[in-house]
């Protein structure tokens, strides 16, 4: 009964800023959550996570330093502050919740529900 909805997808120019947040329910919060991205032709690969039991934040390297994870557990949602954004950022932007806490792996396979993704472009 996991439901994830992701928004904030659009259109910007390098440079610029979005910020993407995905509302969830229906598992227990406390369990991992993740952004992933998927570009035409290649794997989905993950992009940040944070366990809402340690606050923990994990990122990949290619978003470190320029995206930031974060979560309003009162509002049940999870937002992806995407700051500094290159064309390379363009992909298809996926909420996902693991059945596990503590260490949040960057791994899809890691991950057991999935939103339907929000597109976003740089140019």
């Amino acid at each position: 009964d996991v439901q994830l909805v992701e928004s904030g997808g659009g259109s910007v120019q390098a440079g610029g800023s979005l910020r993407l947040a995905c509302t969830h329910s229906g598992y227990y919060s406390s369990y991992c959550l993740g952004w992933f991205r998927q570009a035409p032709g290649k794997e989905r690969e993950g992009v940040a996570a944070i366990s809402p039991a340690s606050g923990r934040r994990y990122y990949g390297d290619s978003v470190k330093g320029r995206f930031i994870i974060s979560q309003d557990d009162a509002k049940n949602t999870v937002y992806l502050q995407m700051n500094s954004l290159e064309p390379e950022d363009t992909a298809i932007y996926y909420c996902a919740a693991a059945g596990i806490w503590g260490t949040c792996p960057l791994r899809v396979n890691a991950y057991n529900y999935w939103g339907q993704g929000t597109q976003v472009t740089v140019s």
